[in-house]
Order: structure tokens, then C-alpha cells, then sequence
């Protein structure tokens, strides 16, 4: 009988593991080469496995909540339609893929993460080795704490709880002295904790959900980790106003979708970067790594009051035309969470849209490990003053605020200052003619 292994597909250069949310499919099912199979969810985005093959749904090798590595099968299609007798036989081959020094070897190097040390009984993700290390947690601490996961495994949840508990209690004394060693460098800053926070009569707590937690965390990483300087410099757009006032409803009927003014900016941040290519840059220790390509994330607002960040690639290759369908295409899809995981994946710069709110300008966090973020804010009617050769004059004009906010280990106010003033100059110099 032939069958067919679905296995757990690579999802971006850093995710090498993602835990099974839901099955969509049980045993027994038929389904078609495409039909969705299983949600899953990284640290970076939740997806669906869609099925490569058509076939009967013949075993699930792994329950909902469990973590699997990337490369492991997770169920078995038959594809005569058949059930499959050696059930034992599939069960073995996953336990023959399963040993952990093994799966680590094809860890990209990207993920900067000790390889997982397997104690009897216990398997640790590089997620966790990495939340262990910041935390100072050794690999004897480390074995202590209780794992809910599979097989005991210590998940995500597991050591940031216990790393809570922690800070909250006095620490044990020492069991023996440690060994003589180098005197210690300076002492490093004292932790900063959150205050302890009580509900009153009447308050609602509402837990966050998962993904509220990785933008929470991840937030609270880049302020750790960059610097934050914010720059800020105002636009007359009144020429790209008039431009889109006059080809949006050509384009909509001609296209079938809407153009906004999201893909001139994108088309002017792309320029800008190529000409100042060390804010399309990050920062690994005390190298810099100026990027070839420019890869522009868009922050999305989800309808769940989430935050998204689907990326377009090499946009300094695309026509306006082809960003505005690549800006119309991932948003439709953010807000349907009908995302792949590789389209959040390798972005070197970020725009925001504060504008779409209504609010006239921002300071923007960084998207790590990008060393910048664009945020836009809304186009207003103003009184400005025009030059003409008859002197200046006092005219109604569409303006607004660019606010740029950079890693100011590597970029300094004057190289920060310089990147606005050319997205200044690309955009007020917009043809109003321009063809699309």
C-alpha cells in the first residue's frame, strides 16, 4: 500500500520548530491535494498545513498542543485510500528522527542558539535554551523546572512562569563556594521589574492571547536592545493627493482593486534606502550587516486588535503597480490570517501607517533586528507657505509628518536626518503625471 508522510515544512530561516493547534482532519478522512490538514503556530506567525498529495487521512502521529521539529512527519496519508496496518512501524520511524542532536545540526546559524542539551528524559528548544541563558538559568537549575510539554518537555510558558516565581522569591544560599576565577567585570544594572499590579472590585482581566504576548515580549526586546532615537520632518504630499484623486477610479475598474498611498511610500522608502544603505541594515554585536536586499515590512492591524508584519521582497525591483499588488494582496490576507510563514520573514526596514488612524505622527518601536521604522502619519489640510517668482504666498496644502526611529548604536541623527530629507524631497517631487 502506498502512503504519503505530511511533515512539519521549514517555516523561516529562524523557526525550526511549531507546536500543532488544531487537527482539521481526523482519521479517516478523505481529503484533496490542497485541503487545509492542521493549524499551527510559531513564535512567529499561525499557519495551515495544507495536503501535497489526495488520499485518506490514515493516522495523526502527533495530539494538538504538541511541539514538533521542523522536518517531522505529523500524519499519514494513504493514497490508494487504504488503512495502514504497521502502525508500529510508523510509530518507530518517528522516534528514529527524533533525537535532538541530530535535529539541532540543521539549525540555521541565524538562531544564535546554543545547541539543546538532552538530559535523560528531557529534550530543551533553542527557544527555551535562549530564555535560559538571558535569565542566567543553569543547565542544573534548568533541569529542575517542571515541564507541562510533551514528555515533560519545558515549554516557552513553562520557564517564563518559572523565571516569575523567581524574581519573586529570596534566592537560596549557595551549596559550596565557587571556584577561584577571574575578577568579575562591572556589575550590570540592576533587572528593572514590573511593579506588582492588584485588581479592584469591578475589573475585568482578560488574559492575553498568544500572539498578544509575542508582540508584548517583542516589544519590550527591541527597547532592550536598541537605543531609540526618533526624527521627524513634515511633507507637502498635495502632488501625489491630487495624483491618486485622479487615477483611483481608472484603476479600480481597470485593476479590480484600490490603489492607496501606501505603495508610494514604499517605492520612495526603497530609494531612499539604496542611497543610504546603513538604515537597511542590523547590528550583530560589533559588526554591521548592511543588507543587499531591501525587503520592506508593512505593520497590519489585525481585526482582533493584533499586529502583523507581513514583508514585501526586493521592492527596489518592483514597479509602483507591482508593489500596490503585492501592499493590496498580503493585507487582505494578514486580516484573513491566511499568511505563509516566510512572507513575515526577512525584512530589513519597516513602515507603519499611523495615519490610517487618524493620528498625525508617532515614535515607532524597531522591528528587531532591523535598525529603523517608518511611521506615516495623516495627511491634513494646511496653510503653508509657497514660494513663487512673485514672492511668497499662503496657499491650502496637504501635509504631513514622517517619523523615523533608529538604532542609535549605528545611525546618528545626522545619517537619520539625511534618510528623511530624501523621502522628503522623493515624495514632494512626485510627477503628478505619472502613468500606472
Amino acid at each position: 500500500m502506498a502512503t504519503f508522510e505530511i511533515v512539519m515544512p521549514k517555516m523561516g530561516e529562524s523557526v525550526i520548530e511549531a507546536t500543532i493547534t488544531k487537527w482539521l482532519k481526523q482519521p479517516g478522512d478523505m481529503v484533496s491535494e490542497d485541503d487545509p490538514i492542521v493549524e499551527i503556530a510559531t513564535d512567529k506567525v499561525d499557519s495551515e498545513i495544507p495536503s501535497p498529495v489526495e488520499g485518506k487521512l490514515v493516522k495523526l502521529l502527533y495530539k494538538e498542543g504538541d511541539v514538533v521539529a521542523v522536518g517531522l512527519p505529523i500524519a499519514v496519508i494513504s493514497l490508494d485510500g487504504e488503512e495502514v496496518v504497521t502502525q508500529e512501524t510508523v510509530s518507530v520511524a518517528v522516534e528514529e528522527k527524533v533525537p535532538g542532536t541530530e535535529l539541532l545540526a540543521e539549525a540555521p546559524a541565524e538562531c544564535n542558539a546554543p545547541a539543546p542539551v538532552s538530559t535523560p528524559g528531557r529534550f530543551y528548544s533553542p527557544l527555551v535554551k535562549n530564555i535560559a541563558k538571558a535569565e542566567n538559568i543553569s543547565q542544573q537549575e534548568l533541569d529542575t523546572i517542571p515541564g507541562s510539554g510533551k514528555d515533560g518537555r519545558v515549554t516557552k510558558e513553562d520557564i517564563l512562569n518559572y523565571i516569575h516565581n523567581r524574581t519573586q522569591q529570596p534566592k537560596a544560599a549557595p551549596v559550596a563556594a565557587p571556584a577561584p576565577q577571574a575578577p568579575a567585570p562591572a556589575k550590570a544594572a540592576a533587572k528593572v521589574e514590573a511593579p506588582k499590579v492588584y485588581s479592584e472590585a469591578g475589573d475585568q482581566i482578560v488574559e492575553m492571547d498568544r500572539m498578544r504576548r509575542i508582540i508584548a515580549d517583542h516589544m519590550v526586546m527591541s527597547k532592550q536592545v536598541s537605543p531609540h532615537v526618533t526624527s521627524f520632518i513634515d511633507v507637502d504630499v498635495t502632488n501625489i493627493v491630487n495624483w491618486r484623486n485622479k487615477v483611483k477610479d481608472s484603476f479600480q475598474k481597470r485593476e479590480g482593486e484600490k490603489i492607496t498611498f501606501t505603495p508610494i511610500f514604499f517605492e520612495a522608502a526603497a530609494k531612499a534606502l539604496k542611497e543610504f544603505p546603513q538604515i537597511n541594515a542590523s547590528v550583530d554585536g560589533y559588526n554591521i550587516i548592511l543588507r543587499k536586499n531591501i525587503n520592506i515590512g508593512m505593520a497590519t492591524a489585525l481585526p482582533n486588535g493584533n499586529l502583523i508584519v507581513p514583508v514585501i521582497k526586493n521592492v527596489d525591483e518592483k514597479s509602483l503597480l507591482g508593489i500596490t499588488k503585492a501592499v493590496n494582496d498580503l493585507a487582505n490576507r494578514a486580516r484573513a490570517n491566511k499568511l505563509q510563514p516566510d512572507e513575515i520573514q526577512g525584512g530589513t526596514f519597516t513602515i507603519t501607517n499611523f495615519g490610517s488612524f487618524d493620528s498625525i505622527t508617532g515614535t515607532p518601536i524597531i522591528n528587531q533586528p532591523q535598525v529603523a521604522i517608518l511611521a506615516v502619519g495623516a495627511i491634513r489640510k494646511q496653510p503653508a507657505v509657497i514660494e513663487t517668482e512673485y514672492g511668497d504666498v499662503i496657499a491650502i496644502r496637504h501635509i504631513m509628518i514622517l517619523a523615523l526611529a533608529y538604532d542609535h548604536r549605528i545611525v546618528d541623527g545626522a545619517l537619520g536626518g539625511m534618510y528623511l530629507k530624501k523621502m522628503k524631497q522623493l515624495l514632494e517631487g512626485f510627477n503628478p503625471d505619472r502613468e500606472i
